[in-house]
């Protein structure tokens, strides 16, 4: 299921008479145009639809991936995709609910425009007769004069019908109001659809339910230019069932790339996916069948404590984002923190990724005997508490049972050339630092 080595694999699922109503099946519609002829146009020939990513961070999060998944599920079903990562609109920022953005340089979007377009790639298929291709806003808007701008594409415009729009009419009745360059947003947004509807015959646009005026702006446009009619399909925000955020841990984003949220980080995440979330989010970011997933549901319901779905879930999740191989290395860590795997076989990326929640303590490295360390990491609270373990059975440093309180662990025992793992028991875990 990697997107990494495997995209060829991904299927839709045959059991549906189209795409449509498996789209509709996985609650990925929310609102849409003329939904009758929309699944007309998506049950015929190929299509060419896009999906615009604004590189405002460094890296895609959850909330994209939805609209990722969603394209290739479009493009499995024949469809050509069309990934648009926004140089232009980028510089501007679509108008949050609460605040102004604040701008970046235009050195710094260049160069997520970069890392973005590289996530984008990663869901896709380039090859076959419905290829992806890549677009930027910034080739066609930035040799654009403002008066063209004006002139070419402001005049079809009404402010009335833009200050309606949902984000704006929430942004004019705050107290930070709108700035000109945010409420032109809509516009340029607009203006993409019209370029890729005159450039690839694109005649659907998707993205987020929150984005819906911004899509609308689009075929309202064409229509306007063109004469023509073209679709928008806007996919339901996802929210967990009991009314927190999804997409957070921790209050932190759970972003696509690595760097800024490790393999470990993401496969916990969703393995924390609670009972009465798991076959939904198995829909919307998993290409099990309708058998399947109704397999995962009944496994829920008989066997909770299990937690399948949620297993299920968070490799899948994580293959498709990192790779299969990351995947395995996360469930091959967890087990090894446990005395269920080898430890010593774990690259200190992981390794780092799989502890960071745990106490943490820096001893030097003539300070190695097992009583020290037990101290010093926190899991005995004195010496002779430590001797006391011992004698008990429940000192372990790297999942080897220590027996003896005289014991010094030898340099080369040392995890990643510098990591110890305690544990007391069975399940009480530090990590030690040695220094030097």
């Amino acid at each position: 299921m990697s997107a990494h080595t495997e995209i060829t694999a991904q299927t839709n699922d045959p059991s549906f008479a189209n795409i449509w109503q498996e789209l509709k099946w996985r609650g990925l519609v929310q609102v849409s145009t003329d939904e009758a002829e929309l699944e007309k146009l998506l049950a015929g020939d190929p299509i060419t639809y896009y999906c615009g990513f604004d590189p405002t961070a460094p890296s895609l999060h959850l909330g994209n991936l939805v609209q990722l998944l969603t394209m290739r599920r479009l493009q499995l079903a024949g469809h050509k995709p069309l990934g648009l990562v926004g140089g232009s609109t980028g510089l501007v920022g679509d108008p949050r609910p609460t605040a102004e953005r604040t701008m970046n340089t235009k050195e710094t979007v260049s160069e997520w425009v970069g890392y973005l377009q590289g996530q984008v790639q990663r869901f896709l298929s380039f090859d076959g007769e419905n290829a992806a291709r890549m677009v930027n806003n910034l080739d066609w808007t930035a040799p654009m004069s403002a008066i063209d701008f004006l002139r070419d594409i402001g005049k079809y415009y009404r402010v009335g019908t833009m200050i309606k729009k949902d984000i704006v009419a929430s942004r004019l009745n705050s107290d930070e109001g709108i700035s000109y360059a945010e409420f032109s947003y809509q516009i340029l947004q607009g203006m993409d659809y019209l370029e890729l509807f005159r450039s690839y015959d694109c005649v659907l646009q998707q993205g987020g339910s929150d984005q819906w005026g911004n899509l609308t702006s689009g075929t309202e446009l064409i229509r306007k230019v063109e004469g023509k009619s073209v679709h928008a399909l806007g996919t339901p925000l996802i929210t967990n069932s009991d009314g927190t955020k999804f997409g957070k841990s921790e209050g932190n984003a759970i972003w696509l790339d690595a760097a800024m949220c490790s393999p470990f980080e993401m496969y916990q995440f969703w393995l924390n996916t609670t009972d009465a979330d798991a076959v939904d989010r198995l829909k919307v970011f998993t290409f099990l069948s309708r058998a399947e997933i109704e397999e995962q549901a009944a496994a829920v319901a008989e066997r909770p404590q299990a937690r399948q779905a949620q297993r299920t879930l968070a490799f899948l999740v994580t293959s498709l984002v990192h790779g299969e191989e990351a995947a395995q290395k996360v469930i091959d860590a967890s087990a090894a923190l446990f005395g269920q795997g080898d430890l010593a076989g774990l690259d200190a990326t992981t390794l780092e990724s799989a502890t960071r929640e745990l106490p943490r303590a820096s001893v030097s490295a003539d300070a190695m005997g097992i009583v020290d360390l037990l101290v010093a990491s926190g899991l005995s609270a004195s010496n002779s508490a430590a001797r006391r373990t011992i004698g008990e059975g429940g000192a372990y440093v790297n999942n080897a049972k220590i027996t003896d309180p005289d014991t010094v662990i030898a340099g080369s025992e040392l995890l990643a050339g510098k990591y110890l793992l305690m544990r007391r028991g069975k399940r009480t875990l530090a990590m030690v630092e040695v220094a030097g």
